[in-house]
């Protein structure tokens, strides 16, 4: 054997093979040709439905039906175990008073309870004066012709802090409810309108939002005086109404 004799195997694919593949490669190339051109004058795109939005907000009035008023007391002496336990003590007291008074248990909650030392200054020197205690509860009146015996009654067994009455409505959900329908009706009714003036058909709703629903409560302007006779000043009486307002936002797809 010649030594310069090439020592591989060249084997050459049909005629047929290579053609096809030729074929193949042309057909793959005018595919994507066609689709870059699509796509770059928008054919196979997903276009948007037109639409149109429209607004609506519903009122509703509620007439506060519970108080919520805050008591406690803050007592300070220099003895943190006495002090304690006469804070202790008045806050018994007025936990019996409340129940008494059908004042339910999940209807008193303790908001603060705190400890804290008090001092004196004197030429650029602290000294301990003694210990403030303070603890509150807030308090949930449902019957708020009981709001003014309630609040005198806690002040004179002890409670030397009462006050932040505000007057609201117990459970909203019903008026949020009638205020989100009334909304919804008055969004359809101005769909239907812009509809028949901008001359266009009014197919489904594609996108819904609504805000508000709160219902801030009422403040009750007083100033609550301590004597022994318990609260000096007049208890006001719930007056006005709350109010809860839903906002919606209707979408229409439209032909």
């Amino acid at each position: 054997m010649d030594i310069n004799e090439s020592k591989y195997l060249h084997i050459r694919p049909p005629k047929e093979a290579l053609w096809a593949m030729v074929v193949f490669l042309a057909l793959s190339s005018l595919f994507i040709a066609v689709k870059i051109n699509g796509e770059w004058r928008g054919y196979g795109r997903t276009i948007p439905p037109n639409t149109i939005t429209v607004s609506g907000e519903g009122k509703v009035l509620a007439k506060p039906d519970i108080a919520v008023v805050n008591m406690g007391v803050i007592k300070e002496d220099v003895d943190l175990a006495k002090v304690q336990q006469n804070a202790a003590g008045i806050m018994g007291q007025l936990a019996k008073f409340l129940k008494e008074n059908k004042i339910d248990d999940k209807d008193i909650k303790t908001t603060s309870y705190s400890i804290s030392p008090r001092y004196n200054y004197r030429e650029g020197e602290q000294k301990l004066r003694g210990y403030e205690v303070f603890q509150n509860l807030e308090v949930k009146i449902r019957d708020l012709g009981k709001v003014g015996a309630i609040l005198s009654g806690a002040a004179s067994r002890g409670a030397n802090q009462v006050g932040s009455l505000t007057f609201s409505v117990d459970d909203p959900k019903k008026a949020k409810e009638e205020a989100r329908a009334m909304a919804i009706k008055e969004a359809k009714e101005k769909a239907d309108n812009l509809s028949k003036n901008l001359g266009v058909s009014l197919k489904k709703i594609v996108s819904y939002s609504e805000s508000g629903g709160d219902m801030p409560p009422i403040y009750a302007q007083a100033d609550f005086g301590f004597g022994k006779g318990g609260v000096s000043a007049p208890v006001p009486t719930p007056s006005g109404e709350n109010e809860i307002r839903v906002s919606v936002n209707l979408t229409y797809e439209i032909k």
